[in-house]
């Protein structure tokens, strides 16, 4: 299978190259059809009964902050192949630091936009990446261009898989943005300590991709969205 992905020197040239990788997870029935049906079914259902949720979020955010409703990024999906992933827009426009993360108490996150992240609400547009064949419900979360050019052999690996909604990463830095900013350098402290974290542990997910785990991870997202849960392990691994 040919993996496409930045070149370091892609990030000054804008060229890509072929990385020839063979993944070695296992690809049984659910994994090659049952997966992609179960996200086509449930994001057309979802769509239908949140569109009252994603109206009222679009009159919240166009009545509190200009701009425009959705902020759209530039993610590597599947085999590195570049995708636009679809967001609420929680900051004020044109906000761009060149970083990929957010810390707590980023002051260009409005004030809607801090509800909407509290509880996930702005990645919901993400059921139309899903739709279009971009992600999946669970997989592992789309990175930037600018992290994924740093990724090793192995870690390149998960984007041999669709990248989703969430994924067990996303269930453990769950207070990402807390345990940020409490670093002298969060950009690196990311580089360096998270992300290599996450990768881990969506390769692990990887290796056992069942309706049941998919299930699981979906019911834990959605519960820990609306409970106030103690903040997970992550801050202990790390």
């Amino acid at each position: 299978m040919s993996i496409r992905l930045l070149d370091r020197q892609g990030r000054q040239g804008g060229f890509l190259r072929d990385v020839e990788e063979s993944a070695a997870f296992p690809k049984g029935f659910y994994a090659k059809y049952g997966k992609r049906a179960l996200d086509v079914l449930s994001v057309t259902l979802g769509l239908i009964a949140l569109s009252p949720v994603f109206a009222l979020v679009a009159c919240c955010i166009k009545l509190t902050s200009r701009g425009p409703v959705l902020y759209r990024q530039v993610r590597l999906g599947k085999d590195g192949r570049q995708f636009q992933i679809l967001k609420f827009r929680s900051m004020v426009d044109a906000s761009e630091n060149g970083l990929g993360i957010t810390v707590s108490g980023d002051r260009r996150v409005t004030v809607v936009g801090r509800f909407l992240r509290r509880y996930k609400i702005d990645e919901l547009p993400q059921l139309w990446n899903v739709l279009h064949g971009d992600m999946s419900l669970v997989g592992p979360r789309p990175e930037l261009p600018i992290y994924v050019a740093d990724y090793t052999p192995e870690q390149r690996l998960v984007l041999s898989a669709r990248p989703g909604i969430t994924d067990p990463a996303s269930l453990a830095y769950r207070h990402e943005e807390e345990i940020l900013a409490g670093q002298a350098d969060p950009e690196q402290f990311y580089r360096t300590k998270i992300l290599p974290d996450k990768l881990a542990r969506n390769r692990a997910y990887l290796e056992k991709i069942t309706l049941q785990n998919d299930f699981r991870i979906i019911v834990k997202t959605i519960s820990s969205s609306f409970v106030l849960a103690e903040k997970t392990g992550a801050r202990r691994a790390l």
